[in-house]
């Protein structure tokens, strides 16, 4: 799909189809009334006998309208003037895409772009209808036999600006929406490749090919090296498979050489299935998307280095799969993590922080400026946030704010919990310095409150993406998220946002 950003009338575009927005009140956009005055009222006098009535997810395709240049005009129902925000903003160019692209327009010029939306301003609505453009038109389709063809697809979409003065920052703001997309679309796509195939190794020749085509030092660490290293915690996971762990390390280095790095760190289990403490068959095909912090990670990566930021960023993915097995961890067993504190794993299935530990604790050799962890981590996070918001727990405010004001700005939010030293109680064991469970209360809470204990020589947050990873039922699969929320988070701190 090609993007482009264009400032003209918009009566006299020559697009296969012009995209308008219509409000409940029968009230066109701005640039509907302009095609409407050119029209000598004929889209108004649609709207007046009834043919649409501007409810949000409706649509009207209009052909050869008179006095327009264009082959198509396509009416988006808005909703609610006063109830036009970003979710609705969201879902109307979602609804234009999907539509465009089976109407059999081979290109759109698309006005929704100069609609109002409360507080963003035209650099926010470029990153996000790109984003949601290139969202709808995704499909993964790589292991089907008979591919779903589209007719005449859409291959060009062209946004509008207002104001010519625009343009230089829609421009970079569009750059940086397909940078996000291209991110987005690599986390998808690892994601929902199936377990046989997206094995620790295969995640380690894809940060290998994505480090050689965007110039980034990727090193993997085996086996033998992470014995060296004593990563006992995160052996002792891979323990019951045949598929044999990696740690993965890569540097983007677009900073100045002194400057402290970001560190990412991805949970990275590429199929879990309990181990000893297996899970229940329903739905367990699901658990490939365990991998999805790792996948976000390799995703961000990929955007930063698209956009050229200039940043110091280290990605770190300890990878491994979970499976029950005659050498397998059992429950009640004690590792040593890297660190060298012990750990009681109570619940082979609570492995995601036990990979984890290890992997904050390596991140200290990077003197890093903050590290923040991104794992589909515990069911809990799923009961209490749903599939809408990630949730986020930090040992620094600051770094909290960062990332709650990143994940506003890319609508991609998050939502704090806290990190008292109350709840580290529940992680006691008479055997260990710790168990790897803390009960079911307070689930999401106590596994952060695990991972902090790894994370006290810097600044640390935590995203459990439990809830946000991925989509079950008719619509299944990679959400790509939380892309957008590090990658916002990023831009903003390197003042690199075009706002």
């Amino acid at each position: 799909m090609e993007f482009s950003i264009k400032s003209g009338s918009t009566e006299k575009q020559r697009a296969a189809c012009v995209v308008i927005g219509v409000f409940e009140t029968r009230k066109l956009s701005s640039p509907g009334e302009i095609l409407d005055k050119a029209s000598d009222g004929f889209i108004s006098g649609l709207l007046r006998h009834g043919d649409m009535e501007g409810k949000a997810g409706t649509t009207l395709l209009l052909h050869k309208v008179p006095g327009t240049f264009c082959e198509r005009v396509l009416l988006v129902g808005l909703g609610k003037e006063k109830g036009f925000h970003e979710k609705e903003f969201r879902d109307a160019i979602a609804t234009a895409t999907r539509t465009l692209n089976d109407c059999g327009a081979f290109d759109a010029f698309l006005t929704l772009t100069e609609l109002a939306v409360k507080k963003r301003d035209i650099s926010w609505r470029v990153r996000q209808a790109t984003l949601m453009a290139s969202e709808t038109l995704y499909r993964f389709d790589r292991y089907k036999t008979k591919k779903e063809e589209v007719r005449r697809p859409l291959r060009k979409i062209t946004l509008s600006a207002e104001h010519r003065a625009d343009l230089p920052v829609a421009n970079t703001a569009l750059n940086q929406g397909l940078s996000i997309a291209a991110g987005m679309n690599l986390a998808k796509n690892l994601g929902n490749l199936p377990g046989n195939v997206c094995t620790p190794t295969y995640l380690a020749e894809q940060a290998l090919e994505l480090g050689k085509e965007h110039g980034l030092k990727v090193e993997v660490l085996e086996r033998t090296e992470m014995e060296k290293l004593g990563m006992g915690s995160l052996l002792s996971v891979a323990r019951g498979s045949h598929q044999p762990p990696k740690f993965i390390v890569l540097r983007y280095e677009g900073g100045k050489a002194e400057e402290r790095p970001v560190v990412l760190v991805g949970k990275g289990i590429t199929f879990d299935t309990g181990g000893i403490s297996l899970k229940p068959g329903a739905e367990m095909d699901e658990m490939k998307y365990d991998m999805s912090g790792a996948a976000s990670v390799l995703g961000t990566l990929k955007a930063i280095a698209l956009m050229a930021l200039p940043a110091n960023v280290v990605g770190l993915i300890p990878t491994v799969e979970n499976m029950p097995g005659g050498n397998a961890s059992r429950p009640g067993d004690i590792v040593t993590s890297m660190s060298g504190q012990t750990i009681e794993i109570l619940n082979t299935d609570a492995e995601g922080r036990l990979i984890l530990c290890d992997a904050l604790t390596y991140a200290e050799r990077f003197k890093p400026a903050c590290v923040i962890d991104i794992a589909t981590l515990t069911g809990a996070c799923v009961i209490a946030l749903g599939h809408v918001a990630s949730g986020l727990v930090a040992n620094h405010d600051g770094l909290a704010r960062e990332l709650l004001e990143a994940g506003q700005a890319a609508y991609d939010r998050a939502w704090q919990l806290p990190l008292w030293s109350d709840y580290q109680e529940q992680l006691k064991s008479p055997f260990a310095d710790m168990a790897n469970i803390g009960g079911r209360a307070a689930g999401t809470i106590t596994a952060a409150c695990f991972l902090s204990r790894y994370a006290e020589k810097y600044h640390w947050a935590h995203l459990d993406i439990a809830g946000t990873a991925w989509k079950s039922g008719e619509k299944k699969g990679s959400t790509g998220r939380p892309v957008p929320l590090l990658t916002h988070f990023l831009l903003a701190r390197n003042n690199a946002l075009v706002e």
